[in-house]
């Protein structure tokens, strides 16, 4: 099974690392965030990987054409103009890199690259967020409904802790809640090739007008996530994200 992940976005709401590379590519934990995405889907056995560029998407492809490089052991012979590799630490990925337009919207990036997908049900999610999700559940869900569309739903995180009252007095503060009871968007969609007919060029966003008339038709399902997800859109998010990784307490980190 192929995975598409979205990473041709500007990124403007973390502007302080956007402006320099694709939000993909900021780090957490010394690695971009595609990287850890691409992680969790290597662990349940999904390395086969579509990458919708756009928005300085030449920095992906310099990343990707150096990481076995920079994953293994190398000696440059300067006299005989050869390079010898003794030891490589590179993932078993193999990554289709697709200019899909720097202004596309998402529905037209997952379009651009159809030609790269063959006619087998694939995963497709965002450049940006993490999660502990259970692709090997979310994708059995998938094929049991046999609907053209899966959607995972999320609970975003509560932006502030919350006080622990009795009476008046302050007892303690509990973790930041989740939200108000609603569920979101939290990608890591599972889709079937037709599914993508339902976009009708590059300025199609995939979150509009494609998955409101895969709902009207009865094709687009919600896999409920209980666990951790957590988008990257601000400064804020990618610190949070660099603490629990820090920490040893990174909930996505699902491989050893």
């Amino acid at each position: 099974m192929k995975a598409v992940i979205l990473a041709g976005g500007l990124g403007t709401r973390i502007s302080e690392e956007s402006h320099l590379k694709p939000k993909p590519m900021v780090e957490v934990g010394g690695k971009p965030i595609i990287w850890h995405i691409m992680k969790i889907y290597q662990h349940y056995g999904i390395t086969d990987f579509v990458i919708c560029l756009g928005y300085k998407g030449y920095v992906i492809k310099e990343y990707f054409a150096n990481y076995f490089l920079h994953m293994s052991d190398v000696t440059f012979d300067m006299v005989e103009n050869r390079m010898h590799i003794h030891q490589q630490h590179a993932e078993p990925w193999r990554v289709t890199l697709v200019d899909t337009g720097e202004m596309s919207s998402t529905g037209g990036r997952l379009k651009r690259v159809r030609e790269y997908l063959g006619d087998d049900t694939f995963c497709f999610t965002y450049g940006d967020g993490v999660s502990n999700i259970n692709l090997p559940e979310l994708i059995a869900f998938h094929r049991d409904h046999g609907k053209l569309a899966t959607v995972t739903a999320v609970q975003p995180p509560g932006r502030f802790g919350a006080l622990d009252i009795q009476g008046h007095q302050v007892a303690g503060f509990k973790e930041k809640p989740l939200g108000d009871g609603g569920w979101i968007n939290g990608g890591f969609f599972v889709l079937e090739p037709a599914a993508l007919d339902y976009i009708e060029g590059d300025d199609t966003t995939w979150e509009f007008e494609p998955m409101t008339r895969l709902a009207a038709d009865g094709e687009l399902m919600c896999h409920f996530h209980r666990g951790f997800w957590q988008p990257m859109d601000t400064l804020r998010d990618r610190n949070f994200l660099e603490e629990r990784w820090a920490s040893g307490q990174a909930e996505w980190r699902l491989w050893e």
